[in-house]
């Protein structure tokens, strides 16, 4: 198993010194999905809902958010982020969020596409609440990182739940 970084050897919590470790371009991938009952979706898809359109103002936030990571996450490095995008799909029962965040730091994105899914993901329940209350935030994760000393991950396909 490996070693929890974010701990000194007191116990104490602690930001990573990532101080000599080069800048290297690295790149993250995320993935969220918020349910969405029948009904409601099919306001969303005609755009019949109460504050606009949630799948363009659920991007902007995730962008937005992306930028913020060091904010929402105590021991995260604010990063100088290159690159960031925000991508929704409607789906038969929900809506599909993925992000792509890019930089050239000595640390890597992964905080920062997950990040941008979450929010994406709340903006979309803050958008269409008042259509439907049971919607559920659900699959967040981590589909791929590039770049670092560890190299490539690719998360296994398990499947995919959400039809097109």
């Amino acid at each position: 198993m490996a070693k929890l970084t974010h701990y000194k050897k007191s116990g104490q919590v602690a930001m990573v010194d990532i101080t000599a470790k080069p800048a290297t371009e690295r790149t993250a991938v995320a993935h969220g999905f918020i349910h969405i009952a029948r009904a409601a979706l099919q306001k969303v898809r005609r755009l019949e809902t109460p504050k606009g359109n949630p799948l363009e103002v659920a991007r902007i936030a995730g962008i937005a958010a992306a930028k913020r990571t060091a904010e929402w996450i105590p021991l995260c490095h604010p990063l100088p982020l290159t690159h960031i995008d925000v991508t929704t799909r409607l789906c038969q029962n929900g809506v599909e969020i993925t992000s792509r965040v890019t930089t050239t730091a000595q640390t890597g994105v992964e905080m920062e596409a997950l990040v941008a899914v979450a929010a994406a993901a709340l903006t979309v329940y803050d958008m269409c609440k008042a259509l439907d209350k049971g919607m559920e935030i659900t699959d967040i994760y981590l589909v791929e990182k590039l770049g670092g000393k560890s190299g490539r991950y690719v998360r296994p396909r398990l499947g995919n739940s959400h039809s097109g």
